[in-house]
């Protein structure tokens, strides 16, 4: 059994990452290969990828920036494994046994088409409004679940024949729910999951106010998706989009936009970016961006 350990680069250090994804394939004696493919990023990264590229079996580059979804589907041209384990250029290993608990749960659980590890916030980022989010929403307790919506794609194995059934759908080239349509896909289609504890720690520094920025292209790759009626029956239970299409459908929304503008928009703004943002706030904010963009 191969494994393809599979990370898309984009202007970040992965030297370390590589590093210690190396040292536990020679001291396990695994057998798996690791590919990378950079995403057209800023010249002053490749020193750091000339010495990264040593420790790697292939380190593609592109000459464009093509997206987070077809980026993630060009890893079947340029891998062999049987299964392909992605991980986000921006997270650290947390466990020298890292591949190997991949290996155990793969032999014991041999239905399991997609296995997702779950992940850790560095506790130097652990206040900012982009981690507090992952900690009180993303990250999943317990040492187990066959929960498919805790799935995210920042740690997780999935067969090769599977990948090639459900790749990442294309046309959401910016930030925003490609994870959450790509485990939908496979959800409703009955592909076997399952998600253990092998984090990684993500190292996420994104400021309050980029992450508000990019909570905004969020939301509009949200409203792209429901533009086209095949998508329906995957994001009709994402939250936001369930409550505003009920607050549009019965005519509240240019209501809501304007008392949100006049009176609460400062007041929100003001405590996502604070050293204590409330995650009730962003879900606000989120509902307020995507309302505006309805119409």
């Amino acid at each position: 059994m191969k494994i393809s350990v599979c990370i898309p680069v984009y202007n970040f250090d992965i030297k370390n990452l590589i590093i210690a994804l190396r040292t536990e394939i020679q001291i396990n004696q695994i057998d798996a290969e690791i590919i990378l493919i950079d995403d057209a990023s800023d010249e002053n990264f490749n020193e750091i990828y000339k010495e990264a590229s040593a420790y790697a079996d292939q380190f593609i580059f592109l000459e464009k920036n093509v997206g987070r979804s077809r980026i993630r589907n060009l890893f079947l041209k340029h891998t062999k494994g049987d299964y392909l384990l992605f991980l986000d250029c921006d997270v650290k290993i947390d466990n020298i046994n890292f591949l190997k608990n991949y290996l155990q749960e793969i032999t014991q659980n041999r239905e399991a088409e997609v296995i997702y590890g779950n992940f850790k916030i560095d506790s130097s980022y652990s206040k900012t409004l982009r981690n507090r989010y992952s900690i009180e929403r993303e990250i999943f307790s317990g040492d187990k679940t066959s929960d498919f919506s805790v799935f995210k794609t920042v740690n997780f194995i999935i067969q090769r024949e599977t990948f090639q059934k459900f790749l990442f759908d294309e046309t959401l080239i910016h930030y925003g729910y490609e994870d959450y349509v790509f485990a939908k896909k496979m959800e409703l289609n009955d592909v076997k999951f399952s998600a253990l504890n092998n984090p990684v720690i993500h190292v996420d520094d994104t400021s309050n106010e980029v992450f508000l920025v990019k909570t905004e292209t969020a939301m509009n790759s949200l409203f792209q998706l429901s533009q086209n009626a095949e998508n329906e029956k995957y994001i009709k239970d994402i939250k936001v989009f369930s409550i505003a299409k009920k607050m549009k459908n019965l005519g509240f929304n240019k209501l809501f936009v304007v008392l949100y503008e006049r009176f609460i928009k400062n007041m929100i703004l003001k405590n996502l970016l604070s050293e204590n943002p409330k995650i009730k706030y962003l879900d606000i904010y989120k509902l307020a961006l995507l309302l505006k963009i309805m119409k």
